[in-house]
């Protein structure tokens, strides 16, 4: 794996915030930029839960805000990325260190058109 590494606090706020439930699920489905509606829809989660983990998502640098579209109702809502598509965690020194794969803007737009 190709990347960054990252180790102790760094390492722990990510662990942290993929520890909460629908983290993991959130990740997946912002491949593409998605409004928090559009995620709490496709994945069943509560808005309001998914907000909170957005929140944590983009604090742990794993998922960024792409910008603003306009929704089905006509207002403008941010849509969110993973920044991410693999990482790995080492636990054999004395902190966490954390391996990440970007997403490159390449990768991106090579999704954007697939979807």
């Amino acid at each position: 794996m190709s990347g960054s590494a990252r180790s102790g606090d760094v390492a722990a706020n990510v662990l942290s915030a993929l520890g909460s439930k629908y983290s993991a699920e959130i990740l997946c489905a912002a491949r593409t930029p998605t409004s928090a509606q559009d995620l709490a829809d496709e994945l069943g989660v509560p808005i309001a839960t998914c907000y909170r983990r957005i929140e944590e998502l983009e604090s742990a640098g794993l998922l960024q805000c792409e910008g603003r579209q306009l929704s089905d109702e006509g207002r403008r809502t941010n849509v969110y990325r993973r920044t991410l598509d693999e990482f790995a965690i080492e636990f054999s020194g004395d902190a966490p260190l954390l391996t990440t794969e970007d997403r490159s803007a390449a990768k991106n737009e090579i999704q954007e058109q697939m979807d």
